[in-house]
């Protein structure tokens, strides 16, 4: 068991406003991916801790859910405007670095992109609304509401910690609802930092709970959560091996969940294409956070005439790019989050080798967690390297000949987050498009990339639902009856 000491920063659990450790005193270890050095302790919630959460949780609500839209919108843009401040941006830099490994300009995207989705969501009090109609009875009135459902169990990943953490709680706190967030165990630190972002914006206690938990008990307590009476829905963002079993606990009891599993993001580029900027949309896509993104473009589908430029373009770029440990050089590509992670990415490339794909940059191995960018041609479907997310900096690319065959290997994938179309053509473009199974496509654009807060996949492994209103909010009728006489069913007239 890891020990609190003054050395080592130490995050604790928060619930009903306060930080405190584990009720027993657990604490796990975080450490730096690249040098493997402990960076962070941890506290590791008990199921009595987790339990007390709830109770918060559910007792705000039940003042939470009848402020204003003004107060609610007022703590979101405080969040915004704290967040811009260099004292949390110094705070996040630095425990994501520690914590993740990541890039300068990865880290910087996590904070930007968090201050922009706190903004968005402020705008969000405007689709609050319901309707008011004649009721079928005489002189009635039917009122529909939208009202938050009650606790949310929120669970958010260690990639993007921040911006990812905020989504998962941002909606279904302005819709009235209050949340139970659950961090990753590779960064307690960085994900703690929105509870405490969200309390000094003026969020009230029990509002917003914030649970860490040791690896080897994460499963029985979450699951623990899920069952719990007051826990009303769930949302995760994480891998689809997790999400299945998630959405078997959450199908005991009925509940809903919105989740977001990762993608396989194809890039179709037509022989109009604009190959030079396709390339380099690509191969940013690839490689940013090394390629830990649910959004990376992990397979390049081309046609023929087009592949003649786009693939020795795709390679020269790849080859510039070299993986270190952003720890010793900032402005180089970070390693994978693990030793794991980096081994997983290298059986893929090895059995996509034995099955024929030839691979044309990188040489297939690692040095711990990092691994340099992997270009592999010829490979289909069937084979798991095109049909199993590998989050590192690994591209596939497939030729094809018609428009047809191009849609085809598109969908070819229980992944549907992501895209992009490349194409001179703008009727072509839009065609192609509209006939990719994906959350949201870009033309002419590069695959990380989406608008708004409601992308989500459209089934199979890469998810369901949306962080928006609809899924975190029940539509609820007040039908008012008449005065004057009325007559009922077996009694009669009154």
């Amino acid at each position: 068991m890891a020990s609190i000491n003054d050395t080592i920063p130490f995050t604790g659990i928060f619930i009903d406003g306060k930080s405190r450790p584990a009720s027993d005193n657990r604490s796990f270890e975080a450490r730096n991916p690249h040098s493997g050095k402990v960076v962070g302790l941890a506290a590791s919630a008990t199921s009595d801790d987790c339990r007390a959460a709830i109770e918060s949780a559910g007792k705000a609500f039940k003042t939470w859910e009848k402020t204003t839209l003004y107060t609610r919108r007022a703590v979101f843009l405080k969040a915004a405007n704290l967040l811009e401040t260099d004292r949390y941006q110094e705070k996040i830099m630095t425990s994501t670095r520690d914590e993740t490994g990541a890039s300068d300009g990865w880290r910087g995207h996590n904070i930007d992109s968090a201050i922009q989705v706190l903004r968005d969501v402020a705008g969000f009090t405007s689709l609050l609304k319901g309707e008011v109609y004649p009721s079928r009875l005489p002189g009635g009135q039917v009122i529909v509401e939208r009202r938050p459902k009650g606790v949310i169990f929120a669970i958010s990943p260690w990639n993007v910690p921040v911006l990812l953490s905020v989504r998962a709680v941002a909606v279904p706190i302005l819709c009235g609802n209050t949340a139970i967030l659950k961090c990753s165990e590779i960064s307690p630190r960085s994900q703690s930092i929105v509870a405490e972002l969200f309390t000094e914006a003026g969020l009230p206690d029990g509002v917003l709970n914030f649970i860490s938990m040791d690896r080897k008990d994460a499963p029985k307590l979450t699951n623990e959560i899920i069952a719990h009476p007051l826990v009303k829905s769930i949302n995760f963002t994480g891998s689809d091996v997790v999400g299945r079993i998630l959405a078997g606990e959450a199908a005991k009891y009925l509940k809903p969940c919105v989740f977001e599993l990762g993608g396989k993001a194809p890039a179709v580029v037509l022989d109009d294409a604009d190959i030079v900027k396709a390339a380099k949309a690509i191969v940013s896509s690839v490689l940013l956070h090394s390629g830990q993104c649910c959004m990376s473009t992990e397979r390049v589908i081309v046609q023929r005439k087009a592949s003649e430029t786009l693939i020795p373009h795709i390679v020269e770029l790849m080859e510039s790019f070299t993986t270190v440990d952003t720890n010793l050089d900032p402005k180089g590509l970070s390693g994978l989050f693990t030793e794991a992670s980096a081994a997983k990415v290298v059986s893929l490339i090895e059995e996509a080798r034995s099955e024929g794909a030839q691979l044309v940059v990188g040489d297939g191995t690692r040095q711990g967690n990092i691994i340099q960018p992997h270009v592999l041609v010829g490979c289909r479907p069937g084979t798991n390297v095109w049909s199993r997310e590998s989050f590192g900096p690994v591209v596939v690319i497939a030729v094809a000949h018609t428009v047809d065959e191009l849609i085809d290997l598109a969908n070819a994938t229980d992944y549907s987050l992501a895209a992009s179309v490349w194409s001179g053509n703008a009727a072509t473009a839009m065609h192609v498009a509209r006939q990719i199974h994906s959350g949201v496509t870009n033309i002419n654009g590069p695959t990380v990339h989406t608008e708004g807060m409601t992308h989500a996949g459209l089934g199979g492994a890469s998810g369901y639902g949306h962080f928006d209103v609809a899924h975190f909010t029940d539509m609820r009728l007040v039908v008012v009856h008449a005065d004057g006489p009325t007559s009922y069913p077996v009694v009669g007239t009154a």
